[in-house]
């Protein structure tokens, strides 16, 4: 899952929008870094990213990639979940888009307001563009998708097969969004159920 089922899942689960956005932004043990709610936030997003990576569903997902790109399939299919969530985004939330965005954006601004948050430089830089540019609702376009992960393959030579990877999204694009919905209605159930257990 990449950012916008991060904050969707953290609205769902009634847990911390900036705890839930940090988690690919902070290493190792978030606790004594970060308040508790936070904290909780950051354990949800690596559950779910553990979650998701060894579901089935996304195992055979990764089979549709030939070989060479498969290394880098997670990556583009973690953005094709936020392309198909924001895509059908009225069928998981009562508000739009443009309005949870704005939710989020004050949610997070709001938790990490306090002197004794200390927020990674990435995570202020990322946080800023995701908002001033509007990340994700440009994700309910598939191009854009594909955009961005090109944009992904130029930051070194190791990631450029990458840029390949968008073509295989678009190419089995009926498969991958049955795929989603299994998927995601298993995170949703999972996340709550994590989230019991953190409580």
């Amino acid at each position: 899952m990449n950012y916008l089922a991060h904050l969707h899942i953290a609205a769902s689960t009634n847990t911390s929008f900036s705890g839930n956005f940090l988690g690919d932004f902070v290493k190792g043990n978030p606790d004594g870094q970060f308040p508790k709610e936070i904290v909780q936030g950051i354990r949800l997003h690596r559950y779910v990213d553990s979650f998701t990576d060894k579901h089935p569903q996304v195992l055979a997902a990764k089979l549709l990639f030939p070989k060479a790109l498969r290394r880098y399939a997670p990556i583009a299919l973690d953005m094709f979940w936020d392309h198909f969530l924001a895509r059908h985004w009225t069928t998981f939330n009562d508000s739009t888009l443009a309005e949870f965005c704005q939710l989020a954006e004050q949610k997070i601004a709001n938790e990490t307001q306090a002197s004794d948050v200390i927020l990674p430089e990435r995570f202020e830089r990322i946080n800023g563009w995701v908002w001033q540019d509007k990340w994700l609702e440009s994700y309910q376009k598939i191009e854009n998708i594909e955009y961005a992960l090109k944009r992904m393959a130029t930051r070194s030579e190791r990631m450029a097969p990458l840029a390949e990877t968008g073509k295989v999204l678009k190419d089995n694009y009926a498969d991958l969004s049955v795929v989603f919905f299994a998927l995601y209605a298993d995170v949703l159930k999972e996340s709550a159920g994590f989230v019991d257990l953190l409580r």
